[in-house]
């Protein structure tokens, strides 16, 4: 079940107050086939756990890995994925898309 946004803002309010590192990844923009809208959106905790969804699969474990680079270095990136509509049609999919996601540390 995905976690509504407010929940996601919660839970990274309560690891910040803990003391941890936490990144927050947020849906831009969308074009074409995408699994989440734009305002979706992940909280990462520097030890891996998270909370919430901007997209599926590896595009997910992608944001991941930069939240925590990001935690580290505090320099906020836009992030985009995508993949063209012959790409789609080679692996099976109806049409591609594209996914625009700001990750930025929580302070």
């Amino acid at each position: 079940m995905m976690e509504n946004h407010d929940r996601v803002l919660e839970q990274a309010a309560l690891w910040r107050a803990e003391g941890a590192g936490v990144a927050l990844a947020t849906v831009t923009a969308t074009w074409g086939s995408a699994p989440r809208p734009a305002g979706s959106q992940l909280a990462v905790h520097a030890d891996g756990r998270m909370i919430g969804s901007v997209s599926g699969g590896c595009i997910e474990g992608a944001v991941v890995v930069e939240a925590q680079d990001i935690i580290q270095t505090g320099k906020p990136r836009l992030l985009e994925f995508g993949v063209s509509n012959s790409q789609a049609w080679e692996v099976g999919l109806a049409c591609g898309g594209r996914i625009k996601v700001f990750v930025e540390r929580v302070e």
